[in-house]
Parts: C-alpha cells; structure tokens; sequence
C-alpha cells in the first residue's frame, strides 16, 4: 500500500465531508451534494488503495463499492443490503458528480440530507469491515 496516497486520499475525503456539512447548514445543496459524493468517492479509492487494488480510475460510487465488495466477498453482505437499499440516493450521488460540471441541476434541502445519510451509513459500515 502506498501509506501516503492513502493518507491523502482520507484527508480529501474527510474534507470534502465537513465542506458538505457547511455547505448545508448554509442552503448551498447542490454543492453539498457533489461534496458528499466526493467524500465517497474518495473514501472507497483510499479503502481500495489500502487493500492492495491499484488506483481505480472510475468515478461512479456504484462501481468503486462494487469493487469493495468484490473483494471482501466474505464480509460484505450487509454492505450489499445497503447498496440495495440506497440505491436511488447513489444514483443521485452520481447524478450530482455529472451535473455539477456539465447540467445545471438543483438539488433540494431533502435530497441533500438523504444523501448524507447513506453516504454516513455505508461509510460507516465499510469502517466496520476494514477498520
């Protein structure tokens, strides 16, 4: 594992988090959106980096959880139940990586906190399988 892009790729990633944070006490939902996928995003390339997988050059959040998954097959079970069960919230996630470059799109109060929500649940989870 290389320590020190996994140390950079946590410290991105958890300051995407507390940007998203601040970006929705203060009504800017579509950039808390595309900071909170970010913050997955970033998350799930430093876990894989940490485990050996080189660094994926994909953005989806799906595709890097599947990743993961694949490769903790064993331990994932419940991972996979969340991926089912936020399934439209990480399609969302994509869809607010996407717009936020190419399509004006707005997002609402609502949206944001529910995509907060499984971003917090299936990181913590991951936490779980790979302390």
């Amino acid at each position: 594992m290389r320590v020190n892009e996994y140390d950079i790729l946590m410290k991105r990633a958890y300051g995407f988090y507390k940007t998203g944070l601040y970006q929705l006490d203060h009504g800017l939902f579509d950039l808390a959106a595309f900071s909170f996928e970010q913050y997955l995003q970033l998350f799930l390339k430093a876990i894989l980096l940490k485990n050996g997988v080189d660094f994926p050059r994909i953005h989806g959040v799906r595709a890097l959880l599947r990743l993961f998954i694949d490769l903790r097959k064993n331990e994932t079970t419940r991972l996979e139940s969340l991926m089912d069960k936020y399934e439209l919230e990480l399609s969302l996630l994509e869809d607010a990586y996407i717009t936020s470059r190419y399509i004006p799109k707005e997002f609402s109060e609502s949206e944001v906190r529910k995509l907060l929500k499984a971003v917090e649940e299936i990181v913590d989870e991951i936490k779980r399988i790979d302390p």
